[in-house]
């Protein structure tokens, strides 16, 4: 009996790779045409944090790093053999189009600002305006119903004036919570 299970186990192995082989061959242009209309959704990859240059405008020698960093956030990167030194890196990767990558490098003397270096930083505006280039505009749908609209709905109803006059609120008992 265990026999005719490992036969059968076997069949079923040599049946599923033949057919994993012959669906291979069988990919030609057709299929490649239609796999390359079905794509697949891609999202924009964000990572690191976005310095405004106004946050960059703001930063002067002389201040502590508990002002840089109610400036600038957290840093993505503190090392252990710079500890003078923070890094930020702000990475931006959209589909389609090229990976935006800023670095600023903030430099401690002690436990004061010394001096900041990196990349131009674009102002938050610009930042804002750089997010929907890729984004094909959209028609913007009027939101004011015309006089012709407004007729197609009646007008409601006051309410009766028997509701207006009880306008206590009933008293219902709900059962004691355990």
């Amino acid at each position: 009996m265990p026999t005719q299970v490992h036969r059968c186990a076997r069949l079923g192995l040599i049946l599923l790779i033949g057919s994993a082989v012959a669906a291979c061959s069988s990919f030609d242009s057709t299929t490649q045409r239609f796999a390359g209309v079905v794509t697949p959704y891609k999202i924009d990859i964000v990572q690191g944090n976005f310095v405004s240059r106004e946050q960059v405008q703001a930063l002067q020698p002389g201040m502590g790093r508990q002002q840089v960093r109610d400036i600038l956030g957290t840093p993505l990167v503190t090392s252990l053999f710079h500890g003078d030194r923070w890094e930020y890196v702000f990475t931006l990767k959209r589909p389609n189009t090229d990976i935006q990558t800023r670095k600023l490098t903030v430099f401690f003397n002690g436990d004061v600002l010394d001096r900041a270096e990196g990349d131009e930083m674009p102002s938050e505006s610009e930042f804002v305006a750089s997010l929907g280039k890729n984004k094909s505009p959209r028609k913007v749908p009027v939101l004011q119903a015309t006089e012709e609209q407004l007729a197609r709905f009646p007008a409601r109803a006051a309410p009766p004036p028997a509701a207006a006059e009880s306008s206590a609120p009933a008293r219902t008992s709900y059962p004691p919570l355990e």
